[in-house]
């Protein structure tokens, strides 16, 4: 039976594509409305080679090419709930979402999940058995939206989460990679100077048979390294590497590296924004979808990515517990300034605070732009007088030796 590819358009106006198995395009239209959609195209799909298709049965390669990314994820949420809300069973969305993941190993992880379904489970255990894709955050808000019947609007909120999730990701990548850039630029330039040129100077320098000044001297030390003990700065890069990692492994240590970032002088402040965005956005999210506050906070404690703000989440979450407020002990956390804890403390006095904290997540995106925008206009021209800067120092201990020339000539 032939392959059909299709656009469509669900109730919401967004573009889903897909393929399905028909014997003809007429009886593909009639699926697609039966599944809520209205057809744009419908073309026969071309198979792919038997070399392509070889591609999914190596493991590596597989991995590369058919990873899960996050909008696979977020375009999945947003169909689960289309489909649902429009009366579908879920064992049936599953399987006419199953048809149209790009991801190979999403596709297993769909029909891992209809057969767990089948068998008597729940949507949010089926997902809870793949946590890689469906974190801690995702599965408790999926049931908490079972048990309350409100399934389909749970999933709106999930895939809103995720997308203002990716959106501040990609802002904090805006930002970061200018300086990563120029510093590469700057790596690569030294590097070329220090292999190719520095040996050329050397000699001449050797043929004077004049003292080295020290900036030149250390220049010649670096190069030589360069070029014939490269396994030098290749086992101190790995070490570094391997110190990073581990130390992030243990928590005191994470908490020492994380509070640092915090402090840092230029990007400490967005770094700092980041982390209330995500703290009362994550919370927000859960408390409004019905997930109990001791449980909600757990998970943002567990999906905070910052000791500093876990440790807060510890305090806060034994506070509760023991039937206290929530903004007493985040005012202990310096992370947190006075106008959060005061709005934190607002809405807990009003019984609004999923409501006061999604305020919070929104004023505070407004600051990450504020500051990525900053920030990238205030590193431009610091970067390139770094960059000149290094030159520039190159240049000047290249040349240092010759100014004594005349004296070696008498």
């Amino acid at each position: 039976m032939p392959e059909f590819l299709y656009e469509a358009l669900d109730k919401g106006g967004k573009q889903v594509k897909g393929i399905i198995e028909a014997s003809s395009e007429e009886i593909i239209y009639e699926k697609l409305r039966d599944m809520g959609y209205y057809p744009v195209d419908v073309r026969v799909h071309k198979k792919k080679s038997a070399a392509q298709s070889d591609i999914s049965a190596l493991p590596i390669l597989r991995i590369i090419f058919h990873r899960i990314k996050t909008k696979h994820i977020m375009t999945f949420t947003r169909q689960l709930a289309t489909l649902i809300d429009a009366g579908l069973p879920i064992m049936r969305s599953l399987n006419i979402l199953r048809e149209q993941v790009e991801s190979v190993i999403f596709k297993e992880k769909i029909m891992e999940m209809a057969r767990d379904i089948e068998s008597g489970s729940s949507l949010s255990d089926a997902m809870a058995k793949h946590h890689k894709v469906f974190d801690k955050l995702y599965v408790n808000m999926v049931r908490a939206g079972e048990l309350g019947g409100v399934l389909e609007q749970v999933l709106n909120r999930i895939a809103e989460f995720l997308e203002k999730r990716e959106a501040l990701k990609g802002k904090v990548k805006s930002a970061m990679m200018y300086p990563v850039v120029v510093m590469i630029l700057a790596i690569g330039i030294v590097g070329f100077i220090l292999i190719m040129i520095i040996p050329k100077f050397e000699a001449i320098f050797a043929e004077l048979g004049a003292d080295l000044p020290v900036p030149t001297q250390i220049l010649v030390d670096l190069s030589y390294i360069l070029v014939h003990r490269i396994w030098i700065p290749i086992v101190i890069v790995v070490a570094i590497v391997i110190i990073w990692k581990q130390m992030k492994k243990y928590p005191n240590s994470k908490y020492v590296l994380d509070r640092t970032m915090l402090k840092m002088p230029v990007f400490g402040d967005l770094f700092r924004k980041i982390a209330i965005t995500r703290f009362a956005g994550t919370l927000s999210t859960l408390i409004n979808a019905g997930v109990p506050i001791l449980q909600s906070l757990d998970i943002v404690r567990d999906s905070s990515g910052n000791e500093v703000i876990a440790r807060a989440m510890s305090k806060v979450y034994q506070s509760v517990k023991d039937g206290e407020t929530i903004h007493e002990p985040l005012s202990e956390c310096d992370v947190f300034p006075p106008l959060v804890v005061h709005m934190v403390a607002v809405g807990e006095e009003t019984g609004a605070i999923d409501h006061m904290l999604t305020k919070v997540a929104e004023a505070y995106e407004r600051e990450v732009d504020d500051t990525v925008n900053a920030l990238t206009s205030i590193l431009e021209p610091v970067l390139i007088v770094f960059l000149g800067a290094i030159v520039g120092a190159i240049v000047i201990a290249l040349y240092l030796p010759l100014f004594s020339i005349p004296k070696l000539i008498k």
